[in-house]
């Protein structure tokens, strides 16, 4: 294995730090019952305006900045511009206090438009570094690394929340992110000289580049229905993701340890579903993958609905970890084979389009719903009509065979 795709895999087990701390686990708890008060579901909102802000803005900027990258040689460039803007703000964190939910709206937002912005720049990668036979299993590959990340991570985090230190949880885990995402800015292969130009033109060219893929992807009917159907399901994934700790502090009363081992035990069945289900991404086809993942996220989604007991939650998302990684990883190797080569960012820029906007309606709905209803299970059944909307549209998708490339 060489260097270019170990430090690929440890940027995501660099980020993951911040998905694991800062997006799913303990700031979200700690940002809606300590920083605003979640009683009235005042929390639940801020951070629901948050996260789809976010989203928003990198939903609106990605497939632009991954068009400058593709025309100007700038997709390491901003990987670590990105990068360094998430974990500053991290960082920041460290200085809010109770009551100071509007400064955390900004921070959170600045931070998680620096994480999932960058996730661009790090997706275009993959077909660069891996063949189209390689890429599924590298990117359950990235995904499995991740999740180990995520777990050091939380353990760290643990330690200093039993000594009462949140604010050397969000130090520690900036640093942790920066350190690990090193290797990436050393080994991952830079732009050729010859594709470096003036800022401005690449600008303009990335720009048009940017529609002319948009006209492309429009006018495909199989990249059409597969981004779609992405839309959907993924709408459901980002909702889960971003609530599910809340969900279990808010609704079934679970302390702050308590989420932390929840959370490892999620990640470590994660981490043994990406592995397992690495190589039959390639073997089986993405397609078969993701819609093995959706119906196993279905019958969990319905179940945590009548789930009333911490230990029926656990049971519940643990079930669920055996899907989590494996329904991106396989989305992104199925997306890889729609990609020409020369046009990785700029086609990874239209999925993060899409990805993202999907996180948009999900946490707003999920906010709006938790305040109108005083209960945060009217959110948690819906979720389902999202999985199923997304699996029936993509069964009818052409693609997503073993080792196939589509064509264009």
């Amino acid at each position: 294995m060489n260097k270019k795709i170990i430090s690929w895999c440890l940027f995501d087990f660099a980020n993951s730090s911040y998905s694991a701390v800062i997006a799913a686990v303990i700031f979200p708890v700690y940002y809606t019952t300590v920083i605003a008060g979640n009683e009235s579901g005042l929390g639940d909102l801020w951070w629901g305006r948050a996260i789809s802000l976010s989203m928003a803005v990198v939903a609106l900027t990605s497939p632009f900045m991954g068009g400058i990258a593709d025309h100007a040689g700038l997709r390491k460039r901003f990987l670590v511009v990105y990068t360094l803007a998430s974990a500053l703000s991290v960082a920041s964190l460290s200085m809010l206090e109770k009551g100071m939910y509007i400064e955390g709206f900004f921070i959170i937002a600045i931070a998680n438009i620096g994480m999932e912005g960058g996730l661009v720049f790090y997706n275009s990668y993959l077909p660069l570094i891996a063949s189209q036979d390689k890429q599924g299993r590298l990117s359950g590959w990235g995904f499995a690394v991740g999740y180990a990340g995520s777990i050091i991570a939380l353990l760290i985090a643990l330690s200093l929340i039993k000594q009462g230190q949140y604010t050397m949880v969000w130090l520690s885990t900036a640093l942790f992110f920066v350190l690990f995402a090193l290797p990436a800015f050393l080994y991952l292969p830079s732009e050729s000289s010859n594709k470096k130009t003036n800022i401005l033109l690449a600008a303009k060219n990335g720009i048009k580049g940017t529609i002319d893929t948009l006209r492309e992807i429009i006018g495909n009917r199989e990249q059409r229905k597969f981004l779609a159907s992405y839309l959907l399901y993924e709408d459901g994934v980002n909702t889960v993701i971003v609530f599910s700790s809340i969900f279990a502090a808010t609704t079934l009363k679970f302390n702050t340890e308590e989420l932390i081992l929840l959370y490892l035990l999620v990640q470590i069945t994660a981490l043994s579903g990406a592995f397992i289900m690495a190589k039959p991404i390639d073997t089986l086809g993405p397609k078969r993958v993701v819609i093995i993942s959706l119906i196993l996220w279905t019958i969990v989604s319905v179940a945590a609905y009548f789930v009333y007991s911490k230990e029926a939650f656990f049971a519940v998302a643990i079930t669920a970890g055996l899907g989590l990684g494996t329904v991106q990883a396989a989305s992104r190797a199925f997306f890889a084979q729609f990609i020409p080569t020369g046009k990785e960012a700029e086609y990874f820029g239209v999925y993060a389009l899409v990805g993202k906007t999907s996180a948009i309606i999900g946490p707003l709905i999920f906010g709006y719903m938790s305040v109108l209803y005083g209960s945060q299970r009217p959110a948690i059944l819906s979720i389902v009509f999202l999985f199923l909307a997304g699996m029936t549209l993509l069964h009818f998708v052409k693609g997503g065979m073993p080792a196939q490339r589509t064509v264009n």
